[in-house]
């Protein structure tokens, strides 16, 4: 149901169409990326050989990486819980015997006081803590100069080590832990973490990399977990249930989109497609006896790449029998504002809270522009018959003197798009519905005849937010003798425009299902790329 959305730059397969799209436009002043010289992390650093050198003077490699002792999951303190247990201590102070812990992290910092003491910051991902290694403690537990020494020339940021010591406040008030025990290396980084990464293919290649120098490369992931679960929870309330339904399918429907095509070993000549929308499998659930079925899951398109679409996305789509479009806009509303509400509670979390403040207010109601009687307002002017077999030559017309951009294949869906694009869109800074969609524009949503304009539309809301659309909901057909024929209607636009699959024949199995009686349904999309 939802568009395909924002380019995350997450798949490093995708940089490479991107970049040549970006040059078609404005060439690029240095030499284009080719695939056959990929870059990997020792095209970021050349010291791979060194650091190898390094390591094997002081240990056997397979030294460097030792299994975990037996009992080191229970025993290790997660660095936020350390914090949490000791953040209270006095200044100097440091808690001995009964307090032996056990933390482990990578090294962001390694800091030396003359040649015996080492301070050594480690991050777990979630909190981080400062070390202290003192030749005179560590001594006392059996290990002599020569091995804090080797410690000492081994150790760099990236590498992971536990380290085994007694709570501890530094005269400065810096909470750390007191090594009692040389500090163990758990796996070292045999690349030097640069200082700066700011290379965007280089970035795109080596996404490992990129998170560990620039960390708010991890906001958008810890967003998307945040935003997933909190929309779990919405919908788990509200009663509906969570399924996975098929990627690979023997046909692509719900959406008008091209899908990506294979052919399974054992299934010789049977063409298979990954999915575009789960919509359609989604419909069948409800037609079993599901009336509240939700799914958030992968979906692919066979379509450019641009800075707002990408091949491989993420979508949520939800249905609920005997749901109005009305009460699929308002359920938005209350979405959303969760949504919000949980994110300004979330800002206290410390790795969340550079996240800049949402630049809209997500409380509803939002405004709603009619589609048709937006348009004509913006225009100046009645727009034609659009079941006309002449409304798309009527409105080529509209665009004559204008700065706006005729699709190529000008049929009527794409005329239309085109001039919501610049004349509607635009006024939808603020959360805004655009509802009544002509009924060219949704061939699987319910279709009436507006009383204000006498067009026939779609029970169909959009939801944008400064001028990009966010959810997509309507009214699904469940007539199959109306599916049947705004399916037909669907394939002769194919026929000009190229969109779709390419396939002359409309969804048999799926108007077969209808037959079994759908109940009206309400039915919604979203990009969860976009939104997160």
């Amino acid at each position: 149901m939802s568009h395909h959305h924002v380019v995350r730059r997450l798949r490093p397969y995708l940089f490479h169409s991107f970049n040549r799209s970006l040059q078609a436009a404005r060439p690029f002043s240095r030499a284009p990326y080719r695939p056959e010289k990929q870059q990997v992390v020792k095209d970021v650093t050349h010291d791979y050989q060194n650091r190898l050198s390094q390591l094997e003077a002081q240990k056997p490699l397979a030294a460097c990486y030792p299994r975990l002792p037996k009992g080191f999951g229970e025993t290790r303190l997660p660095l936020s819980d350390f914090r949490a247990a000791y953040g209270t201590m006095e200044t100097g102070d440091t808690l001995r015997e009964d307090a032996l812990v056990t933390v482990a992290g990578r090294v962001q910092s390694v800091r030396t006081a003359g040649s015996k003491l080492v301070f050594m910051d480690i991050s777990d991902g979630n909190a981080n803590l400062q070390a202290v290694c003192q030749l005179g403690k560590l001594q006392e537990a059996g290990a002599d100069t020569e091995q804090f020494k080797g410690f000492t020339k081994v150790a760099r940021k990236g590498d992971w080590y536990s380290v085994t010591g007694w709570p501890h406040k530094t005269a400065r008030g810096e909470l750390s832990i007191l090594a009692t025990q040389l500090p163990r290396l758990l796996s070292p980084s045999l690349h030097q973490i640069p200082e700066i990464l700011d290379d965007p293919e280089t970035r795109a290649r080596s996404r490992h990399v990129d998170m560990l120098v620039n960390t708010e490369t991890v906001q958008p992931l810890l967003v998307r977990h945040y935003l997933e679960r909190q929309m779990n929870d919405f919908f788990a309330q509200d009663g509906f249930i969570k399924v996975n339904t098929p990627l690979l399918t023997a046909g692509a429907g719900g959406a008008v989109a091209r899908p990506f095509e294979t052919e399974a070993t054992e299934l010789e000549g049977q063409r298979l497609n990954l999915r575009i929308a789960p919509e359609l499998w989604l419909k069948r659930l409800v037609v079993g006896g599901m009336n509240k079925v939700y799914e958030i899951g992968p979906a692919f398109r066979n379509e450019g790449v641009d800075a707002t679409h990408n091949p491989e996305f993420s979508t949520c789509e939800f249905y609920e029998a005997c749901a109005t479009i009305d009460d699929l806009m308002q359920k938005t509303e209350k979405l959303l504002l969760n949504v919000q509400m949980e994110f300004a509670t979330l800002r206290t979390n410390s790795l969340l809270k550079p996240l800049p403040e949402l630049p809209v207010d997500l409380r509803g109601p939002y405004p709603r522009l009619e589609f048709i009687a937006t348009l004509e307002r913006e225009l100046g002017c009645s727009l034609p018959d659009l079941s006309a077999p002449d409304a798309p030559k009527h409105l080529l017309a509209l665009f004559e003197g204008k700065s706006i951009p005729i699709p190529t294949s000008p049929t009527l869906p794409r005329l239309l798009d085109a001039l919501a694009s610049h004349y509607v869109e635009p006024l939808c800074q603020q959360p805004t519905f655009i509802t009544h969609h002509p009924a060219a524009l949704s061939p699987l949503s319910k279709h009436f005849v507006c009383p204000t304009t006498s067009q026939t539309v779609a029970a169909r809301a959009e939801l944008f937010i400064q001028s990009r659309e966010y959810a997509n909901m309507y009214e699904e057909e469940n007539s199959p003798i109306a599916q049947r024929r705004n399916f037909e209607t669907q394939l002769r636009y194919r026929a000009v425009d190229g969109e779709g699959d390419g396939r002359g024949e409309v969804d048999e199995s799926y108007l077969e299902v209808l037959e079994w009686g759908l109940p009206p349904t309400g039915g919604w999309g979203c990009g969860m790329d976009r939104l997160g």
